[in-house]
């Protein structure tokens, strides 16, 4: 069976935030939804501003490598900056009235058997599937 590389990549990336985020869990019991971490960086705490600054640097970090390493994986977007950033506002909003990202609830809430997790990720796709349809995302 020929399995093509791109399937063994996705694969290991997943293992490795299903890795990432049981270890948080488990060894700090944080859940690893970076609009929660990154939200706790808006309004600090005492003592808990250091971990979430080296877990956002280290999202940071790795893309800026990624980029320097691969940068044929960047290319292909053809929206304008003025689509971009006002997708990444609304993107924002949505995590707030969601009470997370697709990261704390697609990952990490799914994987506790959380049903406001399950619907959240369902309405994430969902809204997605609509957004695609309606724009045309999905045309090559």
């Amino acid at each position: 069976m020929n399995i093509p590389m791109d399937w063994i990549r996705a694969l290991e990336g997943g293992a490795l935030i299903g890795l990432s985020a049981s270890l948080m869990l488990g060894l700090n019991g944080r859940v690893m939804g970076i609009s929660g971490i990154v939200g706790g960086l808006l309004s600090p705490t005492a003592g808990d501003v250091a971990w979430r600054a080296l877990f956002v640097a280290g999202i940071v970090g790795g893309g800026l490598i990624a980029l320097a390493t691969m940068p044929g994986a960047f290319s292909g977007g053809t929206a304008s900056m003025g689509l971009v950033v006002l997708a990444g506002l609304l993107v924002g909003v949505g995590t707030r009235i969601g009470n997370g990202c697709t990261s704390g609830h697609g990952v990490c809430g799914i994987s506790r058997f959380s049903p406001r997790s399950v619907a959240a990720t369902l309405t994430f796709i969902g809204a997605g599937a609509v957004t695609v349809l309606l724009t045309g995302g999905g045309a090559s």
